[in-house]
Formats: structure tokens, C-alpha cells, sequence
């Protein structure tokens, strides 16, 4: 555990890790400090308590919490910590993460968890660094500079369509 870090990313199975690395990616790249934690809310309810409370006690600013099935992992913590907490649906194999995203967006009153797409991560990680960004010059940028990148990727793949057509757009996607 790390002593300060801005943004904690929790998940409730090593299982979940390939999915959620692209929250921790998107982090790196913007400068952002993060720890990433496993933990189940239902496996090892106790530690999961103790770390919640470490979280609070380090004013840690967001979290990410990735959980697959029941999902109750976002929910525990944003229960627990007064900060911003995203949920991450995972997908599961026996209802493609559908009963993840209802169990997460479906907090009670008092409790909210901002959640992202099913398996979507990278969401998540823009998400908490713009949350950041509110009070962080630096991220603020880095944000601004990503969404005009974005926005040039966009208006180049539209200028090389309408010179090329369709056709020949599709055919060169293929090389």
C-alpha cells in the first residue's frame, strides 16, 4: 500500500486485472499516482474494511472498483469513503456482465457510483482523471490535449474518406 496516491483501483478477482490495467494505463499516461488493490467484498469482507479505511484516512481523491456477478465491491466502498467511487461492471460468463452493471447502477439513495460500460475501464480512468482535473492545472491539460487529439484523429480519418471513398477507405483499412 502506498503512502498518497490519488486514485485507488480495486477489483475483486486477479481475473479482472486484463480489464482493468486500462484504467491503470490511462493513469500513467496522464501523471496520475494510483495503487491497485485485490480485494472481495465477500471473500475477505474484513480486509476490504480495513482498506477502505486507509482510504479514507489518506483522502485518497477517487476510486475505481471493478467487480463481475453481484458486483457489490463499488458500492461497498463508496459506502465507506467520501470520495467519488466508478464502478466498472466486469463482464461475467453467465449474463455478459449485465447483472454486473445492474448491481452497480442500481445504488440506493445516498450512495452513488458513476458508472462506465461493461468492461470499460479506460472510461473509468478518464473519468477520475477529469474528476482530478478540477483541481489539478497539470491534469487539466493533459485532459484537454487528449480530447484534442481525439478530435484530429476524427477530422483526418473524415478528410482521407472524402478523398478516397468509401471503397478505397475500407480497402486501405484492411492493409
Amino acid at each position: 500500500m502506498k503512502k498518497n496516491v490519488d486514485v485507488a483501483i480495486i477489483m475483486g478477482s486477479d481475473s479482472d486485472l486484463s480489464i482493468m490495467k486500462d484504467a491503470a494505463k490511462f493513469l500513467e499516461d496522464m501523471g496520475i499516482s494510483y495503487e491497485m488493490t485485490i480485494l472481495s467484498v465477500h471473500r475477505c469482507p474484513d480486509a476490504a474494511f480495513d482498506y477502505a479505511k486507509s482510504l479514507k484516512e489518506r483522502k485518497v481523491k477517487v476510486i475505481i472498483a471493478g467487480a463481475g456477478g453481484a458486483a457489490h465491491l463499488p458500492g461497498v466502498f463508496a459506502a465507506q469513503v467520501p470520495c467519488p467511487v466508478i464502478g466498472v461492471p466486469i463482464m461475467s460468463k453467465t449474463l455478459n456482465g449485465v447483472d454486473s452493471l445492474y448491481s452497480i447502477v442500481q445504488m440506493p439513495s445516498g450512495i452513488p457510483v458513476a458508472t462506465v460500460a461493461i468492461n470499460g475501464a479506460k472510461n473509468a480512468g478518464i473519468l477520475a482523471a477529469t474528476i482530478i482535473s478540477t483541481s489539478n492545472d497539470e491534469v487539466y491539460n493533459k485532459i484537454c490535449d487528449y480530447k484534442a487529439s481525439m478530435n484530429n484523429t476524427v477530422l483526418e480519418k473524415n478528410e482521407k474518406l472524402q478523398k478516397l471513398g468509401y471503397e478505397a477507405y475500407l480497402n486501405d483499412m484492411k492493409k
